[in-house]
C-alpha cells in the first residue's frame, strides 16, 4: 500500500500532535504511531510543566536555574527560546481543554509545584498525573480534526531518502517505510514534511521509567539517514523510581521531592545532606547518583522516600495517582517511607536540530525528547520536557511552510516500495528476546550512572557483535516489530558508548571515574557523531 500526504508525522506524544495539529491548518497530515495512539512517553509524565506563570518568577530564573542543571552545556539562545514562549503554549493546552490543578482559594489562578533543581516554584501540573492529561486533549483535539489521519499498531522500519534511493539532486527526506501490524506488510509513506517525534529509549537500560514504546526509533532512524547525533553519553537516571516486584515502570514523581519528600537509608537516616547544598531538592543527576553511592556502601537493595511527616490528606490530595498505585502494591506513603531505586529515565541527546526543529537533512524536522536542541546541556531541569516538545512542535510548523512549497511536485512515480521480501524465522522470538534482554543488562551493568573506559570498551565490544548478529542472522530473513526495534535500540546503544569514550570529563549525566573533573577549557562542547564520519 502507498500514501501520500502533505505532511507525515511519526509519534504521536506531545510534540508530534502538537505538531500536526498545526499542520492540519495547512492541508493533509498522516500520524503513524507503532501502538495506540495515547501510548506514549508523554502519557507517563507525572509531575508537570514548567512555566513562569508567578509574577514573583521570572524567565531569567527559569533560565539560570535550566543552565545550572545542565552543567552549563546547555545551549543559552534555545533555554531563552523555551523559557519565554512556554506560558502561552500552556494557554493554549487550556483552549484545547486540558484542565490543570487550580489554586483552592483563587480558582482563576493555577495552583504552581515545585521540583528539585527549581528555585521557584513554576511547574503547572494535573496532579500527578500531567502528562495523561495533556495527552488526552491532544488526541481529543486531532481525533476530531479532518485533516488528520492516525495509523495506528503503524511501526517506522526507516526514512525514505533520495541519497538512499540513488535519486539526483540535493539530499532529502521523502517519507518513511513503515510496517503495519494488521497485515504484516511494509508500507509506503510519502510526505512533502516529515516529522521524528517518537520519544526517548529508556528501554535500552534493563530498569527504566518508560513505557514499552521508548525503544529510540527516531533518532536510530536519523541516524542510518546520515543526520549527526548529539550528545548521547547524557542518560538521565530518575532516582526514584518504586522498587516492588509488582512495580513494573512505576515513577515516584519529582513532586514529592519538591513538596518535601526525604531521602533516607534503610535505617532511617537522611543523607542528602552530604551530597548536595540543596539536599533533597538537589538536581536529578546528584540525587541518583547519590543514590546509587549509598546502594553499593550499604550493600542494600535500595533507599527510601520519606512523605510520612506530611499530612495524610495532603498527600491524598495532591498525589492521588501515586497513592493509589503504592496502595495496590501494599505501600502506605501516608504511614511508611516509599522504597525506591534509579532507573533510566530521559534522553538528553538526540538528532540534532535548530530552533526550528530544522535537521540537517531537507524535509525532515525533529522535535521532543527525539531531538537534541539544547535546551537540557548535560542533565535536564525537572518538567522541562513536556516544555521543549510543546514549544519546539509549534516552532517546526512555522517553517514547514517552506518545506511544503519545495517539495517535489508528485514523488510516487520514482519511490519503489519496500524491496525486500521476508519470511518469518520460528526461532525469532526466542533469539530476539535472548539479545534484548543481554543488551539491556549488558548497558546497566557498563554504560549506567557511574561509567569507566574499561566497562565501555566491554560494552562496545559485545554492542558491535549483536549488531552484526542483528545484520547477518535477522535482518535479511525476517522483519517483526520486536526485530525492528532490537535493531534500533542496539544502534542507540552503539551510540550511547561511543558518546561516552569521546568524552574525557566528568559532566552532568556522564560520570567516569577515569576522568572525575568537569574539563571546562577542552570540554565545554557537544559531542557530535555522524554515520560515516569519524570522531
Amino acid at each position: 500500500m502507498r500514501y501520500s500526504f502533505d505532511t507525515l508525522v511519526i509519534g504521536s506524544g506531545i510534540a508530534g500532535l502538537t505538531y500536526a495539529l498545526r499542520m492540519a491548518e495547512r492541508g493533509t497530515v498522516a500520524v503513524v504511531t507503532k501502538r495506540e495512539r495515547e501510548e506514549t512517553n508523554t502519557r507517563w509524565a507525572q509531575g508537570g510543566i514548567a512555566t513562569v506563570m508567578d509574577p514573583t518568577d521570572s524567565f531569567d530564573a527559569h533560565v539560570q536555574d535550566t543552565i545550572n542543571a545542565g552543567d552549563q552545556l546547555n545551549h543559552p539562545d534555545i533555554v531563552r527560546i523555551c523559557v519565554e514562549e512556554g506560558p502561552e503554549r500552556i494557554r493554549e493546552l487550556i483552549e484545547l481543554g486540558v484542565e490543570f490543578t487550580r489554586d483552592k482559594d483563587d480558582p482563576s489562578v493555577l495552583d504552581l509545584t515545585r521540583e528539585g533543581g527549581h528555585t521557584a516554584r513554576r511547574v503547572v501540573h494535573a496532579k500527578d498525573t500531567t502528562g495523561l492529561s495533556v495527552q488526552l486533549g491532544l488526541v481529543a483535539a486531532t481525533r476530531s480534526h479532518p485533516n488528520i489521519t492516525f495509523f495506528e499498531d503503524h511501526h517506522a522500519v526507516d526514512l525514505i531518502t533520495k541519497r538512499r534511493l540513488g535519486m539526483p539532486g540535493e539530499d532529502r527526506c521523502l517519507g518513511a517505510y513503515v510496517l503495519s501490524t494488521a497485515d504484516d506488510a511494509v508500507h509506503t509513506f510519502l510526505g512533502k514534511a516529515v516529522m521524528l517525534a517518537t520519544g526517548g529509549a529508556g528501554k535500552v537500560y534493563a530498569y527504566t521509567s518508560n513505557p514499552d514504546v521508548a525503544t529510540g526509533d527516531g533518532i536510530a532512524m536519523a541516524w542510518r539517514a546520515g543526520v549527526p547525533v548529539v550528545n548521547m553519553e547524557f542518560y538521565q537516571f530518575h532516582p526514584t523510581c518504586c522498587y516492588h516486584p509488582k512495580a513494573k515502570n512505576f515513577l515516584i514523581t519529582e513532586a514529592c521531592r519538591g513538596e518535601g519528600g526525604i531521602l533516607r537509608r534503610a535505617d532511617g537516616t537522611a543523607f542528602m545532606e552530604s551530597y548536595h547544598p540543596m539536599k533533597d531538592l538537589a538536581p536529578r543527576d546528584i540525587v541518583a547518583r547519590a543514590i546509587d553511592n549509598e546502594m553499593k556502601r550499604t550493600g542494600d537493595e535500595c533507599m527510601f522516600l520519606d512523605m510520612t511527616h506530611r499530612p495524610a490528606a495532603f498527600l491524598e490530595d495532591h498525589f492521588p495517582g501515586v497513592h493509589a498505585q503504592l496502595m495496590e502494591f501494599g505501600i502506605d506513603m501516608r504511614k511508611e517511607p516509599i522504597p525506591i531505586v534509579p532507573a533510566a529515565h530521559y534522553c538528553c541527546g538526540g538528532v540534532q536540530s535548530d530552533a526550528w526543529g530544522q535537521t540537517g537533512l531537507e524535509g525532515l524536522l525533529v522535535a521532543g525528547e527525539t531531538a537534541h536542541t539544547g535546551l537540557h546541556g548535560a542533565n535536564r531541569l525537572a518538567s522541562n520536557s513536556l516544555l521543549e516538545g510543546m514549544v519546539f512542535g509549534h516552532r517546526a510548523a512555522q517553517v514547514s511552510d517552506q518545506l511544503l512549497a519545495s517539495a517535489p511536485e508528485n514523488l510516487d512515480p520514482d519511490v519503489p516500495d519496500w524491496a525486500v521480501g521476508f519470511a518469518h524465522n520460528p526461532d525469532e522470538k526466542v533469539l530476539i528476546a535472548h539479545a534484548w534482554d543481554e543488551l539491556r543488562r549488558l548497558m546497566w551493568n557498563y554504560v549506567g550512572i557511574v561509567r569507566s573506559n574499561k566497562r565501555l570498551l566491554r560494552a562496545k565490544h559485545r554492542i558491535e557483535v549483536l549488531n552484526k548478529e542483528i545484520k547477518d542472522d535477522y535482518w535479511e530473513f525476517t522483519l517483526s516489530r520486536d526485530l525492528i526495534e532490537l535493531r534500533n535500540i542496539a544502534q542507540v546503544a552503539e551510540l550511547i558508548v561511543e558518546s561516552a569514550l569521546t568524552r574525557h570529563e566528568s559532566r552532568g549525566l556522564h560520570y567516569t571515574m577515569d576522568y572525575p573533573e568537569r574539563d571546562d577549557l577542552n570540554w565545554k562542547r557537544d559531542t557530535v557523531l555522524q554515520r560515516g564520519r569519524r570522531r
